[in-house]
């Protein structure tokens, strides 16, 4: 198992069950493969920001053929291997980690607490992305859920 960082691996960022189920080769290329480097690394500033508590990824890389089976856009940072979805259950809600993040230091491009149901317990997640090293992150803060896509307060 090739670790991308501490806590995260080339795996973990690139598995995907509907890749696997549809006999899709989710496999990086050399750049996108930097670039997981990169977002393992700032996942551990988003990890110890969250009090060093387990972060369960659900989406990592995805290559074109499988952002757009899931119906992702095709500008999505997914394709480059630059964001992840994901929950800490063990800091708290996905609003409570795009909450604690807006409000740090960590350098992401895009934040976006998605599909979350403040009445359904442990509903939806988190989305983040990054910049490759030579571009300047938007700090950008959204919510994604039925009512469409707007920009996230606390």
């Amino acid at each position: 198992m090739i670790m991308a960082s501490p806590h995260f691996s080339i795996n973990e960022l690139t598995f995907s069950e509907t890749a696997t189920r549809n006999n899709i080769d989710n496999t990086p290329n050399d750049n996108q493969l930097d670039n997981l480097f990169i977002t393992a690394m700032e996942m551990e500033n988003v990890r110890e920001l969250l009090g060093n508590n387990f972060i369960n990824v659900s989406s990592g890389f995805r290559n074109l053929e499988l952002n757009t089976l899931l119906g992702s856009k095709k500008t999505s940072s997914h394709i480059l291997g630059l964001a992840c979805d994901f929950v800490a259950r063990g800091y708290g809600t996905p609003n409570d980690i795009v909450s604690t993040i807006v409000g740090s230091d960590i350098m992401f491009d895009q934040v976006i607490l998605e599909h979350h149901n403040p009445n359904i317990k442990n509903s939806g997640w988190v989305h983040i992305s990054f910049c490759e090293d030579e571009e300047t992150p938007r700090k950008q803060a959204l919510i994604i859920n039925k009512q469409g896509t707007m920009l996230y307060s606390k």
